[in-house]
Order: C-alpha cells, then sequence, then structure tokens
C-alpha cells in the first residue's frame, strides 16, 4: 500500500553515480539509480522495493518515471553548459516486454529534449537470455534512434553468448562479483581477462562495476578494460552532489 501511494505521490529521487574512462580519468556517463523516499525509513534502496514493484505490477510507472527524470536532468545539465554524456538507465523485464516502451521512449526523448545518443538503456543478460524476435526488433529500433544499449550484471547469465552477434549491443558491464575479489582470485581473474578480451574482439566497450580499490582499477587497466563505476571514484549522489564533479569532469585529480 505504502508503495502505490509512493507511485502515486512520486515519492523516489534519483541519485547519480559516474562511469570513468579508466585510462583518462573522464566522466563517461553517470548512471541513475532510483531511490524511494519515505517519511518514516528515510531512503529505501532499490533491492528492497523494486521486487515488490515487479510483483505488483507497478514497475512499469515507477520505471517511466525513472527515464523521464533521467532524461530531463541530463537535459538541464547540458542545458547549464556540462559536455555532453550519456545518462545509463536501467530496464527491468517488465518495461522491456511491454509493447509501448519504444513509443514511451519516444515521447520520453521528445519532452524532455534529450539527444537519442545521451540515452544509454542498460539490460540483464538474464533477460537477452530469454529473446525474442519482437525483443530484437525493439532493441534495433532503439539502436537506429541513436540510443546506446549496454548488457547488465555480464558474466551471471549462463547464457550462449550467440546474441552478442544478433543484437546491436555497444557495451557490456561486468558484474560486481567477478570485480570483488579480482586481485586476490585467480578465476575471477581469468573470468574478467576472458570477458574483456571477448568484447575487445567484437569491438564492444567494457565496464566494470563496483571498482573499490587502486589495486582494482590498476589490473583492470592493465587487462585493457576501458570503462570503471565505483565507490572508488565515488558514491551515487543527488542531482546537486555530483554536479560539482561532472563540472570537474575527470575524477583522478581527486580520487589520487
Amino acid at each position: 500500500s505504502a508503495l502505490r501511494r509512493a507511485v502515486l505521490q512520486k515519492d523516489f529521487v534519483l541519485h547519480y553515480q559516474p562511469q570513468v574512462d579508466l585510462e583518462t580519468g573522464e566522466i563517461l556517463a553517470v548512471e541513475a539509480l532510483v531511490r524511494w523516499r519515505t517519511e518514516d525509513s528515510g531512503m529505501v534502496m532499490p533491492g528492497d522495493f523494486i521486487p515488490l514493484a515487479e510483483e505488483t505490477g507497478l514497475i512499469g510507472e515507477i520505471g517511466e518515471w525513472v527515464l523521464r527524470e533521467g532524461c530531463r536532468q541530463m537535459k538541464e545539465w547540458l542545458d547549464r553548459g556540462l559536455r555532453p554524456r550519456r545518462i545509463a538507465i536501467n530496464l527491468s523485464a517488465r518495461q522491456f516486454a511491454d509493447k509501448s516502451f519504444l513509443d514511451t521512449v519516444m515521447r520520453v526523448l521528445q519532452d524532455t529534449g534529450l539527444d537519442p545518443r545521451q540515452l544509454e538503456l542498460e539490460i540483464t543478460e538474464s533477460q537477452v537470455m530469454r529473446q525474442t524476435e519482437g525483443m530484437i526488433l525493439l532493441l534495433n529500433r532503439l539502436s537506429e534512434m541513436g540510443v546506446h544499449l549496454a548488457i547488465d550484471d555480464f558474466g551471471t547469465g549462463y547464457s550462449s553468448l550467440s546474441y552478442l552477434k544478433r543484437l546491436p549491443i555497444q557495451k557490456l558491464k561486468i558484474d560486481q562479483s567477478f570485480i570483488r575479489d579480482i586481485t586476490v582470485d585467480p578465476n575471477d581473474t581469468a573470468i574478467v581477462v576472458a570477458i574483456i578480451n571477448m568484447a575487445h574482439s567484437l569491438e564492444l566497450d567494457t565496464i566494470a562495476e563496483g571498482v573499490e580499490t587502486a589495486g582494482q582499477l590498476a589490473l583492470l587497466r592493465s587487462k585493457g578494460c576501458r570503462i570503471g563505476q565505483g565507490f572508488f571514484f565515488s558514491a551515487p549522489m543527488s542531482a546537486e552532489g555530483v554536479y560539482p564533479l561532472l563540472k570537474q569532469d575527470n575524477l583522478y585529480a581527486r580520487a589520487g
């Protein structure tokens, strides 16, 4: 009941986490991460309410709000003179299966005035595993519009890799479960290196999620991973909090 009220009242807020070029420190994009703002419990993290939203069918309305607010915020930053970069937004399985989703994306981009090339949509590998001709058509239409597409949680889906040559994907996000122990577990290192090499051969970018230490950063750079995201660079922050970082543009001076 509280979640239904929150959807009606738009009691949500987006926090933003930079995605950083590991060689230069340049911020290439920010990922929009939704929080539920409550009077009693403060900020509720997505892991605590997104499954319920999926189960109750509320995820469509929440997801559209996230898409609209993320695009609106990026357009506002661009209008304030920041260098163009992408806003990355996660898609739920229910959103992705909605036949009106393409129309929703087109309407949001038109309403907010954001260039489609500044939008990146993230779909999980498990969603891609259930690929249908309709899904492939949707991804191709989005790509033709200029929207970038990324596979989130890559490495966890146990799927056939044949989809990588069928779909218009630009980026693989290596799941943070592989990054966490990359400097101490040879198996994790081997998996990450294999993903990076495969991505390079397919001319795809790789982004490592959950980068938290200088050791992880150094190893990822040495293995050819191009982009990183995690607390080493910045925690997810409010739009006001992340704006100075976007204005600064390069995080290596701050991260050391």
